[in-house]
C-alpha cells in the first residue's frame, strides 16, 4: 500500500458505519459537501506507525443502484475516484440485507473488504456467524467488529492495508435464462464499440441499462445515441417477454436473484440461531422439505419421474394423430404423383424423414412445459443446490448443475445454451470439465430418438425406460468429470455459491409462453435444418442408380434352384411375388448407394456393436444434428416400399424388422446419449474453451466412449442370451 493510500467506508444507514468512522479517525477528521450536490462528505485520517490511510466515510445506502442522490455520489466516487479499498460496514444482526450492498460492490469489481459489525448485537440475538465459511464463499476478507467499544478495529485496519487494490474480478450472478442472454448480447456490442468501458466493466453497463439506471443511460445517449438506442431497445424487448411471461420488470428479477444468491451463501453453514428463529425466506418452510439431506434428493426423483410419466401418457393421442397426418400426406402423394424421382424425394426424403422427427412435437411440447414449471417455480435451482455435494466428489463445481440441467439434464434441454451457461464458474478448470461433460445430457435432439426405440421396444414402461436414460446420461458425465478432473484438466475446487430464487406460483400465461418458444425452436430446427440434411441424406441414399446389370442380379436370386423345394415360390401370389422383388430391389438400391456403401464399409466395426449399416447412416447424419437420426431412420426405411399408403410408423417397422431387437435398442440408445456433440455444440464448445482442440477432443473422445459403451453392453448381452 502506498504511503497515504485512500479508503472509503460505506454500508447500509444504521449499520455503525459512523461509529466506527470516529473510532478510526478520532478528531482527526473534517466535514464538507461533495461537489456540486449538498451530500456531506466526511474525510478522515488513520494512522498507525508510518502508515497513514486517508478515510472517506460515503453516505449511507443500501445499495448501488443509483435511485437517490446518495447512491449516485457513492457510485461516482468510487468509479471516479478509484479508493485503494472500500471497506462495507454490514450489520450482522441483519446479515441478509446488508449483505445485498457487498454484492453490487462485488460486481462492481472495487478492492473489497467486510467489516462484520455489531457481533455484539448478533450474539444477544442467538445469531451464530461463521465468519470463515463466509469469507471463502464470497471471495473476500471478512473481520468481526464491534464499532462501539473498538472491537477488531485493529486487525480490520491491518487486513485493509494487505487487501488494498487487490479486488477479485467482478461477480457475474445468473439472472436467468432470458435476461443473461440480452446481457451477453448487450456486452458484446458494449465491448466492441468500448462503450463506457474507460469507466466501468463492460457487463456492468449492461446491468445497470437492464435496471434503466438513469444516471448511465444519460451518459450512454451522450457518448453513443446510436448504441445506446440499440441497447435500450434490447432492454425494452427483455422487458416485454418478461412482463409476459413472469409479470416482472427486470430490474425485479435482478433483485430477486441478487438475495438469492445471498440465501445461498447463508444456508451453507454461515449463519445459524440458537433461539427464536426465524425465517429468512416465506420458502425456508417449503425449503426444509425439498432440500432436506434425505427427503430432497427422493423427492427430486420423484418429481422427474412424475414428469416423464406424465409426458409419455398424455403425448400418446397427439402423437398418434400427427403420425396420421403424415401417413395422410405419404398416401395423398403416392396417389397424386406418379413414381419416381421426385415422389421419392417427396414420401422417403421429406414426409418420412422430416415427418418422423415432427411426429414427436406433442411429446417434446409437454416436456418443455413440465420443466417451464419446475423452472419458473423456482425448483431447478433448488436441485442445483442439492446436487452440489454430489458435483463436488467428481471434481465440479455446484453451478455445473445448472448447465447440465439446460442441457437436457430433465430430458429435453439444448447443449449449446448449457455450454454457454458455464461462463458463471470462476475456475477455469472447472468451466472446461463442466462445458465438455454437458453435452452428454439428454438434449432435445436427442429426445425423438429415444422416444423411437422406447416406443418400439419398450412401451410398457416408457416412463421408467426415460427415467433410466436420465440417471445413465447423469452417472456417465460424471464419471467423464472425474476422470478429466483427475488426468488432464487437473485442479482444486472452488467454493460453491449459487442464487436460489424465492418460489414463485407459475402464471400460465408464461408457461404457455416458454413452452412455444422452445417447441417452436425445435420445429423451425426440423424445418430448415434438418430438411436440408434429409434431402442431402436421401441423395446419397439414392445416387447413383442401381444398373440394370444388377437389378436382374436381384431378381434372379429371388428364383429358387432347381434343386431348392420351389413349393412356397410357386404358390405365392403376384402381389407376393412383386413385393418381395420390390423389397429386395430397394434394399439392393440402398446399398449401391454412396450413403450405403460407407454404411456396409462401416459393417465390419459397428456390427460389434449391433448396429447394421442402415443405423450406420444415421449415426453419421447425427454428427450434424441427433434429430436426422430418426429422420435418416424413416429415409431408409422408406425406401423400396410397394405400398406407401398402407406404411407403418417407424417404430413399428424396426419392431418389425428382422435385424432389430431390444439389445440393439439399448445399445442404440447408449451410444446416442454419449457420442460426438453436434456440430453447432462443437464450435460453440471451441469459442468458450478458446480453443478447436477442445471441440475436437469433445468429438473423438465421446465417441470412441460410447462405441466401446455400447459394444460391452451388447456383447455382454449377447453373452447372456438377450
Amino acid at each position: 500500500m502506498k504511503k497515504e493510500a485512500v479508503i472509503a467506508l460505506s454500508g447500509n444507514p444504521n449499520s455503525g458505519k459512523t461509529t466506527l468512522f470516529n473510532a478510526l479517525t478520532g478528531a482527526r477528521q473534517h466535514v464538507g459537501n461533495y461537489p456540486g450536490v449538498t451530500v456531506e462528505k466526511k474525510v478522515g485520517v488513520y494512522t498507525a506507525g508510518n502508515a497513514r490511510i486517508r478515510i472517506v466515510d460515503l453516505p449511507g445506502t443500501y445499495s448501488l443502484t443509483a435511485y437517490s442522490l446518495e447512491e449516485v455520489v457513492t457510485r461516482d466516487f468510487l468509479v471516479n475516484e478509484k479508493p485503494d479499498l472500500v471497506i462495507d460496514i454490514v450489520d450482522a444482526s441483519n446479515l441478509e440485507r446488508n449483505l445485498y450492498l457487498a454484492v453490487q460492490f462485488l460486481e462492481l469489481g472495487v478492492p473489497l473488504c467486510i467489516a462484520l459489525n455489531m457481533m455484539d448485537v448478533a450474539k444477544s440475538r442467538g445469531i451464530e456467524i461463521n465468519v470463515e465459511r463466509l469469507r471463502t464463499l464470497l471471495g473476500v476478507p471478512v473481520v468481526p467488529t464491534v464499532a462501539r467499544t473498538g472491537l477488531g478495529k485493529r486487525e480490520l485496519m491491518e487486513t485493509a492495508e494487505k487487501a488494498a487494490a487487490l479486488g477479485p474480478p467482478p461477480l457475474r450472478i445468473s439472472y436467468g435464462d432470458d435476461l443473461d442472454r440480452a446481457l451477453m448480447e448487450m456486452e458484446k456490442e458494449i465491448q466492441a464499440h468500448c462503450f463506457l468501458t474507460d469507466t466501468y466493466p463492460a457487463h456492468w453497463v449492461a446491468l445497470k441499462y437492464m435496471e434503466n439506471d438513469e444516471q448511465i443511460l444519460a451518459k450512454g445517449r451522450a457518448v453513443d445515441p446510436e448504441l445506446s438506442k440499440r441497447l435500450e431497445q434490447v432492454v425494452l424487448k427483455v422487458s416485454d417477454h418478461l412482463m409476459a411471461t413472469t409479470g416482472n420488470y427486470p430490474e425485479a428479477l435482478i433483485a430477486d436473484q441478487r438475495y438469492g444468491y445471498i440465501y445461498s451463501i447463508l444456508k451453507q453453514g454461515v449463519l445459524s440461531r440458537r433461539t427464536d428463529q426465524h425465517r429468512l425466506y416465506h420458502s425456508d418452510t417449503i425449503d426444509k422439505v425439498l432440500t432436506h439431506r434425505v427427503m430432497g434428493p427422493l423427492v427430486m426423483l420423484l418429481i422427474i419421474l412424475g414428469l416423464y410419466h406424465f409426458t409419455f401418457t398424455y403425448s400418446k393421442i397427439p402423437v398418434a394423430w400427427v403420425e396420421g397426418l403424415f401417413e395422410w400426406l405419404g398416401a395423398l402423394t403416392v396417389a397424386t404423383i406418379p413414381e419416381g424421382m421426385v415422389r421419392s424425394l417427396l414420401v422417403s426424403g421429406i414426409i418420412d424423414g422430416v415427418g418422423g422427427v415432427l411426429s414427436f412435437v406433442p411429446l417434446i411440447m409437454m416436456m418443455f412445459f413440465g420443466i417451464a414449471v419446475l423452472e419458473d417455480s423456482g425448483y431447478l435451482a433448488r436441485m442445483a443446490f442439492m446436487l452440489d455435494r454430489v458435483f463436488s466428489l467428481f471434481g465440479l463445481h455446484g453451478s455445473s448443475v445448472m448447465a447440465y440441467i439446460v442441457s437436457g439434464g430433465i430430458a429435453g434441454g439444448c447443449a449449446v445454451p448449457g455450454v454457454m451457461a458455464t461462463r458463471t464458474l470462476r475456475s477455469p478448470k472447472e468451466r472446461l470439465a463442466t462445458l465438455l461433460t454437458a453435452p452428454f445430457m439428454n438434449c432435445g435432439a436427442k429426445l425423438p430418438v429415444f422416444a423411437l426405440l422406447i416406443a418400439a421396444f419398450f412401451k410398457e414402461n416408457e416412463a421408467l425406460f426415460m427415467f433410466a436414460i436420465t440417471l445413465v446420461s447423469w452417472t456417465g458425465a460424471l464419471a467423464v468429470a472425474k476422470l478429466l478432473r483427475v488426468t488432464v484438466i487437473r485442479g482444486e475446487p472452488t467454493p460453491f455459491v449459487m442464487e436460489l430464487p424465492p418460489y414463485r406460483f407459475p402464471i400460465l400465461k408464461g408457461l404457455l409462453i416458454h413452452t412455444w418458444e422452445r417447441t417452436w425452436q425445435y420445429i423451425k430446427k426440423a424445418g430448415t435444418v434438418i430438411l436440408a440434411i434429409s434431402i442431402l441424406l436421401w441423395a446419397l441414399m439414392s445416387f447413383p442408380r442401381l444398373p440394370a446389370s444388377e437389378r436382374a442380379t436381384v431378381l434372379a436370386q429371388l428364383k429358387p434352384a432347381a434343386s431348392a423345394d420351389t413349393s412356397a415360390f410357386e404358390n405365392a401370389s403376384e402381389e407376393e411375388r412383386l413385393r418381395n422383388a420390390d423389397a429386395a430391389l430397394g434394399e439392393a438400391a440402398l446399398r449401391y448407394s454412396v450413403a450405403g456403401r460407407i454404411g456396409v464399409a462401416l459393417e465390419r466395426i459397428s456390427r460389434l456393436a449391433g448396429f447394421d449399416w442402415r443405423v450406420n447412416i444415421a449415426l453419421i447424419g447425427g454428427f450434424a444434428a441427433k434429430e436426422v437420426v430418426v429422420s435418416t431412420l424413416g429415409t431408409a426405411y422408406s425406401l423400396g416400399e410397394i405400398d406407401v399408403e398402407e406404411s407403418l410408423p417407424l417404430s413399428e417397422k424396426l419392431a418389425a424388422s428382422p435385424g432389430w431387437r431390444p439389445l440393439t435398442a439399448l445399445s442404440l440408445l447408449l451410444f446416442t446419449m454419449f457420442y460426438t456433440p453436434c456440430f453447432i455444440t462443437v464450435v460453440c464448445i471451441s469459442r468458450e474453451a478458446g480453443s478447436w482442440k477442445w471441440g475436437i477432443f469433445s468429438m473423438i473422445f465421446n465417441t470412441i466412449l460410447a462405441f466401446v459403451l455400447a459394444i460391452t453392453l451388447f456383447q455382454a448381452g449377447r453373452f447372456l442370451g438377450y
